[in-house]
């Protein structure tokens, strides 16, 4: 087994890795911006190290220097997370370049998946379904291709991800305007102009194959995930397993899955994204080659560690599990909790978490990267936590979920936590009829505050009133003196250790 690792990240996935690497007696050195100093993640690990200022380029992106407090740390291997450097191939070999693990696939495979022509090129070649499209960025081959398929298609960035670079044509005149804004925006984006264009399949659903995978030949997957609720191509509720995909359904997408897994030389824990379309087929999206962000939800239906394993398979051993002991039990939701503005299009909400009270009981998991008095920055990503819920059947953690999301308590920032009540109590998400549209085809996307989270907030600011009256009282009578709290003494021991590693 490993000995110790650095966590080339930050915030929730941190802490996330940080914890399986404990558990299996594996040390953890954080990595942490001067933005991040106080946070979580940074206090959890056994030596954290500064890296720089709050952008994210001067700090969680700067390879030279997390390579560096490796060194000095003494780190045999390093977890990437997900997001910043984790499907960075050149980071990949500038880690096993410097004698060091990397706890994910090969840069080969990373590199390859990383291409969407070379990617589509491979899963053909391996069986996978593709939609029909132009395996080529010439102009020639684009045109060609519409004229094939027909309208709509979508034209999409090769190096692209996240909705960047990607137009939706309807007609034969928009295609020349569409190709020229989308290359401009990927070459923005990912500094590589090369788009292509693929069948638009009309509000499909999104949904994707957990896969993991040895340096000993060994390739199973882990049942599917339902990804469809997105707004602006970003996920923002997932489920497993998919109220659309039954058995047989779940078996041809699985050796789909790990086909596409083998052909690349994958090892590690990694995602195919499939398309599922109304009358049941299948067609390869992409492959994710890092851990995702939604990967609880498999843990929780299948009662496997999938950090566990990633350190497992980077220290040499073969996958604990054969494809005849995975089984699906229960369901499990994931909710992604942001602070945003439902109020300015969503926009993210900057400020000091003045409150913050997560939910619990039955079921309930929260991977956060947060607590009270945090500050929530501009500079990254304003994911707050992952809220997860399991429960015997798919109503009953859609129950327990509404449950625990009205347990929430957040203030200084504004937050998502309204709309994804409005998406889990709409009929159509009761009744499992999602598409990646759900939002906008449901009017979903207005601002709306449901009047029970008015409610609650009410009761919950007396009740938080209340108690500091008692708190007030207890100290002017001499009592309720307790020693300073662990969260200074540890804000201490980081200060501390900030250079030296102790």
């Amino acid at each position: 087994m490993l000995k110790r690792v650095l966590i080339a990240n930050r915030g929730e996935i941190a802490l996330r890795i940080i914890r399986g690497c404990h558990e299996l007696d594996v040390e953890t050195v954080a990595v942490y911006s001067e933005a991040d100093r106080f946070a979580p993640f940074a206090r959890a690990a056994d030596f954290s190290y500064e890296i720089g200022p709050p952008p994210a380029a001067e700090s969680y992106l700067r390879v030279e220097r997390i390579l560096e407090v490796a060194a000095r740390a003494g780190a045999d291997a390093v977890h990437p997370g997900y997001g910043f450097l984790a499907e960075n191939a050149d980071f990949a070999e500038q880690v096993t370049a410097a004698g060091l693990v990397w706890i994910g696939p090969p840069a080969a495979a990373i590199r390859a998946m990383g291409d969407k022509l070379e990617a589509r090129r491979l899963m053909s070649a391996a069986g996978v379904p593709i939609t029909p499209g132009a395996d080529s960025s010439d102009p020639k081959d684009i045109l060609a291709a519409c004229r094939k398929i027909g309208f709509p298609v979508l034209v999409k960035a090769a190096a692209g991800g996240g909705g960047k670079g990607m137009r939706i044509v309807h007609e034969m005149d928009e295609l020349e305007s569409s190709v020229a804004r989308a290359q401009s925006e990927a070459e923005k984006a990912f500094a590589d102009r090369r788009v292509y264009v693929e069948k638009y399949i009309e509000r499909p659903r999104h949904v994707e194959v957990q896969v993991m995978a040895d340096t000993h030949g060994n390739v199973v997957h882990l049942g599917e995930r339902e990804c469809s609720i997105q707004r602006r191509y970003q996920k923002i509720i997932e489920e497993a397993p998919s109220p659309a995909v039954d058995d047989a359904l779940r078996a041809r997408m699985g050796e789909a899955a790990v086909r596409a897994a083998r052909e690349c030389g994958y090892a590690s824990a990694g995602t195919v994204e499939f398309l599922l379309d109304t009358e049941g087929a299948f067609y390869f999206l992409e492959m994710n080659t890092r851990l995702q962000v939604e990967h609880p939800v498999t843990e929780m239906v299948t009662g496997f560690d999938l950090v566990h394993a990633q350190l497992r398979i980077a220290a040499g051993e073969k996958l604990p599990w054969a494809q005849s002991d995975v089984s699906l039990v229960g369901h499990a939701f994931e909710c992604r909790i942001y602070a945003e503005d439902p109020d300015n299009n969503f926009m993210p909400s900057v400020g000091r978490l003045t409150r913050y009270a997560e939910p619990g009981g039955p079921g309930v998991r929260v991977d956060s990267g947060v607590e009270a008095g945090n500050e929530v920055s501009l500079y990254y990503d304003p994911q707050l936590a992952k809220l997860v819920v399991f429960g015997p059947t798919r109503e009953q953690a859609r129950r327990r979920t509404l449950r625990a999301l009205a347990e929430y308590d957040i203030g200084g920032v504004r937050h998502n936590i309204p709309l994804l009540r409005r998406v889990l109590d709409h009929p159509e998400f009761v009744a499992g009829n999602l598409s990646t549209h759900f939002l906008s085809d449901h009017g979903l996307t207005e601002p709306v505050t449901p009047q029970g989270d008015a409610r609650r907030r009410v009761v919950m600011a007396a009740a938080i009133y209340a108690a500091r009256q008692v708190q007030a009282i207890s100290v002017h009578n001499g009592h309720g003196r307790t020693a300073p709290s662990r969260w200074r003494e540890t804000g201490r021991r980081l200060t501390l250790r900030t250079e030296n590693g102790r």
